[in-house]
């Protein structure tokens, strides 16, 4: 509930603070007190636009600060409130500004503040400190509601009428809810597999294009190619290379008499004999094994090694295709080899999301048919439900002055009938016409009066101004009782000039002009019972001195339901 709201230099107002209590409150005092500023602080708290027109003569900026308990109540879309203009202005701090509350707030409540100053710029807090307008105002739409001309009304909204029905008429969501997450889910699922069916397929007929042209290559190893390099050499060169083995084995061969092997046999025979020289003769002796050695594979290259014309066409043509797959693959072998491992890995993952993706499919239809099924079930519901809502609530404000009135609540829509309109027919002739379309701020204040009352989801704060414009007599006796049992619910703040309304209240405050050294300046009073008897004789008869007004007005305050406190 709003517990205190201090209102600053706006218009009239100089420096206000009103305390309010549970229940219905009552709002009076002469035209031009200064009534209407406090609901226009109230608005501005909502979003409203920062008029800098508000700001009273001469002060540094205008300042409103509201405070409020417990925790929001009703079902208030703050994602969709009308604000209105929103003055999202920003300035830095500075000495012309003013300053909020501080944010010391007990727990359950929530401290509100918006400024405005003469240049135009709006600042904002939550709990002292600063915020986005529209942040706050989100905040004060869950906790309030003003029903008036040109004011925040969040039941002419579409999504909130929608709800309203819904609550009303007790129309179960759930099921509709959770088909609607589970396609949701499925739905997100599959676009995160990414692309579509032809973009995988694509994507699958490329990779193992890949992975079967280096398979088929069947690549031995990362050195494969510089071992096929030494082998081409020696393939191209082969009589050149058997010429010069032939010439290195006629210098060590046995055959001739001046060959290397026979000069060390020389060399080993001198060393015989001479124990000293065993070891220098053993080194010749090895020498001599190891020339033999070389002997034997010269002597193999020269007998063995023949040109083979094929065999190097067949070398050439594997290093080639060798190097086209690292032109496509890696630049080495090895890389070559890893790249084919990882397409194998992706063509799995493409395969494993293709199946994943025929399976989705399945569950993605059968979800939306659980969809269509859920939504046909609250269409139907709702469809049904409207005509109750709309009677009771046509019934109610044939009550408060407007006798001819026609109220529908009409739904459309695919789906799940989610296009819920209000309509209302306020005068016999009148096309029905939606809520936010009436163009009387007293009727449209008494039709969101009638609507709050057939339904129990109202925020914790209802505010009417211009509620009881227009009518009179029994009809501004029923709008008070309406007032009174809806502020039974929620709290309620009436700004009225009807007796007949303020004598219903729980609660009745006063707002007077005052002048001060040549300033006009508003004045708020909390009424006790004896001046609720002259305010209730001024409302009544223009005189509150009036001996007979005062007896009608104890009369009348006796008869009313809301005492005093």
């Amino acid at each position: 509930m709003l517990e205190e709201l201090r209102v600053r230099d706006l218009g009239v107002i100089d420096d206000v603070t009103v305390t309010f209590g549970p229940g219905m409150t009552a709002l009076t005092g002469e035209t031009g007190a200064g009534k209407t500023l406090l609901v226009e602080a109230l608005a501005l708290l909502l979003g409203g636009r920062a008029d800098p027109g508000l700001v009273r003569a001469g002060s540094d900026g205008a300042l409103i600060e509201a405070r409020f308990t417990g925790e929001p109540v009703g079902s208030v879309d703050t994602g969709s409130v009308d604000t209105g203009s929103v003055d999202s202005h920003t300035t830095d701090v500075g000495a012309a500004d003013p300053e909020p509350a501080g944010a010391d707030a007990a727990a359950g409540e929530v401290i509100l503040s918006r400024s405005i100053v003469p240049g135009g710029r709006s600042r904002a807090w939550m709990d002292g400190r600063m915020a986005p307008v529209q942040v706050v105002g989100e905040e004060a739409a869950r906790r309030l509601e003003l029903h008036g001309q040109h004011q925040h009304r969040s039941l002419v909204q579409p999504a909130t009428q929608r709800r309203a029905l819904d609550h009303h008429g007790r129309i179960d969501l759930t099921a509709l809810r959770e088909a609607s997450a589970r396609l949701r889910a499925l739905t997100d699922e599959r676009a995160a597999l990414g692309g579509d069916a032809l973009e995988r397929a694509r994507q699958a007929d490329l990779l193992r294009y890949q992975i079967e042209e280096i398979d088929t290559a069947a690549l031995d190893g990362g050195d494969e190619d510089t071992r096929l390099e030494a082998e081409e050499g020696r393939l191209a060169a082969a009589g050149a290379l058997r010429e010069a083995a032939a010439l290195s084995l006629a210098s060590l061969s046995a055959d001739t008499s001046d060959s290397a092997v026979d000069r060390l046999a020389e060399a080993s025979a001198a060393l015989a004999g001479h124990p000293p020289l065993a070891g220098l003769d053993g080194r010749v002796r090895a020498a001599m094994a190891e020339l033999s050695d070389l002997a034997i594979e010269l002597r193999a290259v020269v007998e063995t090694w023949e040109d083979d014309p094929a065999r190097l066409e067949e070398v050439r043509a594997r290093r080639q295709l060798l190097h086209e797959l690292q032109r496509k693959y890696g630049t080495t072998l090895d890389e070559v080899l890893a790249f084919g491992e990882r397409a194998r890995e992706e063509l799995a993952e493409v395969e494993r999301r293709e199946l994943r993706s025929a399976e989705l499919d399945r569950e993605v239809a059968t979800a939306e048919d659980r969809v269509a099924d859920a939504q046909a079930r609250v269409a139907a519901d709702r469809r049904a439900a409207a005509p109750g809502l709309a009677a009771e609530i046509q019934a109610t404000l044939r009550t408060l002055a407007m006798p001819s009135a026609r109220f529908e609540v009409r739904v459309a829509g695919e789906g799940a009938a989610d296009e819920v309109t209000f309509l209302l027919g306020a005068n016999p002739g009148e096309p029905l016409a939606p809520l936010a379309k009436v163009a009387s701020g007293g009727e449209l204040a008494r039709t969101m009066l009638a609507v709050r009352l057939a339904l129990t989801d109202a925020p914790g704060v209802m505010v009417f101004d211009e509620v009881d414009a227009g009518i009179g007599g029994t009809a501004a006796t029923e709008v008070g009782r309406a007032l009174a049992a809806l502020g039974a619910r929620s709290q309620v703040l009436v700004v009225t000039h009807l007796p007949q309304v303020a004598a219903q209240a729980d609660h009745h405050l006063q707002v007077r002009k005052a002048e001060s050294a040549g300033r006009t300046r508003s004045e708020v009073s909390a009424l006790d019972p004896e001046d609720r008897v002259v305010e209730v004789s001024r409302m009544l008869s223009g005189s509150p001195d009036s001996a007979s007004a005062r007896a009608h007005a104890r009369e009348l305050l006796d008869r009313s339901s809301g005492v005093a406190p």
